[in-house]
């Protein structure tokens, strides 16, 4: 006699989903993500890693200021009587922009290569600062509903990051 065991499926938990990060939380989030590639640089002697490292800081930077000048900056350049801080912030993203644009698809042949990057970290890290102790705390204040706008950007993210793969 042969038994049939019947097994009733059910339906496994939704894995839950992070909660929605707020814009500046993502934004926070992508600056340490790029400073700990940059610390990795500077620790590693590698060709290899250092060509592969400069792919992924570059692919970081260059979506991040996507989204940030695509969404983040126009909701808080249109919230804020500051437009200074807005406009100075798209113009350090040119200057990140072109030292994304000398290094990309580059070999590491040496030196010179290795100044780009250190001054491309500096601008960065210059950038990250004027951001989170001046341009964060403002747009905090302001009436900006930051978990909607998180929202869009991490969508506009996974979107470019896609794009780039």
């Amino acid at each position: 006699m042969t038994t049939t065991k019947t097994t009733t499926k059910t339906a496994a938990p939704d894995k839950a989903k992070p909660a929605p990060k707020d814009a500046i939380a993502l934004l926070k989030a992508d600056h340490e993500s790029v400073s700990q590639l940059f610390a990795e640089y500077e620790n590693t002697r590698s060709v290899p890693n250092k060509k592969a490292l400069v792919a992924e800081i570059c692919t970081a930077l260059s979506v991040h200021a996507q989204i940030e000048e695509e969404i983040f900056c126009p909701a808080v350049r249109a919230a804020l009587k500051d437009k200074l801080l807005v406009s100075e912030a798209t113009v350090e993203h040119a200057g990140v922009k072109d030292l994304i644009a000398q290094l990309k698809g580059v070999e590491p042949d040496g030196e010179m290569y290795d100044a780009k990057v250190k001054v491309l970290s500096e601008y960065v890290k210059h950038h990250v600062k004027e951001e989170q102790t001046e341009m964060f705390p403002k747009a905090k204040a302001t009436s900006v509903d930051m978990i909607a706008l998180g929202a869009r950007m991490a969508a506009r993210k996974d979107e470019l990051l896609a794009q780039a793969a």
